[in-house]
């Protein structure tokens, strides 16, 4: 069975917009923070990295403990975080969970710290620096 939150809505698209683009909806700041905060955790950073790393692009809890120095349950844990934040997903066959990465929700965070850019004609020189309108 696989398990994978309904994290990006229909209207996800809006919530990629640069948080440097301008004011973000409640909402948007909520789910991003949420993805950060699974994030703000090293190990959580490795296991998502290890993942990533292998060419079938998942991996048993079974192969993630030993990398990461910890118990299955202290590795489950942190991958129920991933999960919870959307970053990956856990698919259960037989006793052992199986997680991915979810690359969507990666590139939901990539877009939302892209640099917003000003358009070249919105810009006007105010002391010599150039100034968003």
């Amino acid at each position: 069975m696989t398990t994978s939150l309904p994290l990006i809505s229909a209207g996800a698209g809006e919530c990629c917009t640069p948080v440097t683009g301008g004011v973000l909806a409640v909402e948007d700041a909520q789910q991003l923070a949420r993805m950060f905060k699974a994030l703000a955790d090293p190990t959580r950073v490795r296991l998502l990295s290890m993942i990533a790393a292998r060419s079938d692009g998942e991996a048993c809890v079974c192969d993630l403990t030993e990398p990461v120095g910890l118990s299955q349950p202290t590795v489950s844990h942190h991958m129920k975080q991933l999960v919870d934040a959307g970053l990956a997903t856990r698919e259960q066959r037989g006793r052992w969970a199986y997680y991915a990465i979810a690359p969507e929700a990666l590139s939901m965070l990539s877009n939302a710290l892209a640099p917003h850019t000003v358009p070249v004609a919105a810009a006007t020189r105010i002391d010599g620096e150039a100034r968003a309108e």
